[in-house]
């Protein structure tokens, strides 16, 4: 058995070791979800209790309770639409700043990326005071909007690297032959670079989705979204266990969907603008 045999398996280990540590707290809320409150909270847990399903039908309302398919709604619709005008405005942007360079192209990045160091929190306030304003409090398209200018600047910034591995003589063919800057971006440029818009628009999507404070504070009835929604299941009458972790494992479930459907064009993406 040679060295590099011994560091690969050690290397494997390794992984598998990581992956089962992310996973364990997804597969304890999950088994939580099917005990009844009182299995729930014994300590330490029992893993033979009974099964049930009490925690789901909470959730979904059946118990008496709210019904989370609004918030669901709510949340895909920010989620999709503001991943979806992302990608339309960083897709020009970032082919600006790798393909056909602007001047001064890396201090436009480095500006993209220094409006996320400003914490959210320090943009609420003015937020909700231009939201009041102009009458769109409790409003998904405001969402919509807010969702797309804080995920903006690491998408331009994912997809330059992306678009910098788009061979330029492909783009100059395609201009020889008379197509023009929406079509090269359409038919040449987008479809090479797929798994990195793949990943940008996963990685955009599941930052909508998972979004609180905004919403907490700029939404109430109309445009309540899930992780909103799934905040009411802590009330003055103390943390319910199973229920929580039911509407946890509901929530979450758009997101591990999406990465598993996505997961080749993820790693592929990931892996575009890595040093070879």
């Amino acid at each position: 058995m040679t060295a590099t045999t011994v560091r690969r398996g050690g290397l494997g280990l390794l992984a598998w070791l990581a992956g089962i540590v992310f996973f364990l707290p997804i597969a304890w809320m999950a088994l939580t979800s099917f005990h009844s409150e009182a299995d729930a909270a014994t300590n330490p847990p029992s893993f033979t209790a009974a099964f049930t399903l009490d925690g789901y039908r909470e959730f979904f309302g059946t118990g008496g309770g709210a019904s989370p398919w609004p918030a669901l709604v709510n949340s895909a619709v920010a989620s999709v639409a503001s991943t979806l005008l992302v990608l339309l405005l960083a897709l020009p942007a970032a082919y600006a700043l790798s393909v056909r360079r602007v001047r001064k192209w890396t201090d436009v990045l480095f500006f993209f990326l220094s409006t996320k160091m400003l914490p959210a929190v320090a943009g609420l306030l003015p937020v909700y005071l231009f939201a009041k304003n102009a009458g769109m409090l409790d409003n998904v398209w405001l969402l919509v909007v807010l969702y797309t200018s804080m995920n903006l600047p690491i998408a331009v910034w994912m997809m330059q690297s992306f678009l910098a591995e788009v061979p330029v003589a492909v783009i100059e063919a395609a201009q020889i032959d008379g197509a023009r800057l929406p079509t090269v971006l359409a038919r040449v440029v987008a479809p090479i670079a797929l798994p990195g818009i793949a990943a940008t628009s996963l990685i955009c999507f599941i930052f909508s989705w998972n979004e609180l404070l905004f919403a907490r504070v700029l939404t109430g009835v109309v445009a309540e979204t899930a992780p909103v929604f799934l905040t009411g299941f802590i009330t003055s009458q103390g943390l319910f266990l199973a229920k929580v972790c039911a509407a946890s494992l509901v929530v979450s479930l758009p997101v591990l969907a999406a990465g598993f459907a996505a997961q080749d064009k993820l790693v592929q993406g990931l892996s575009l603008g890595a040093v070879k």
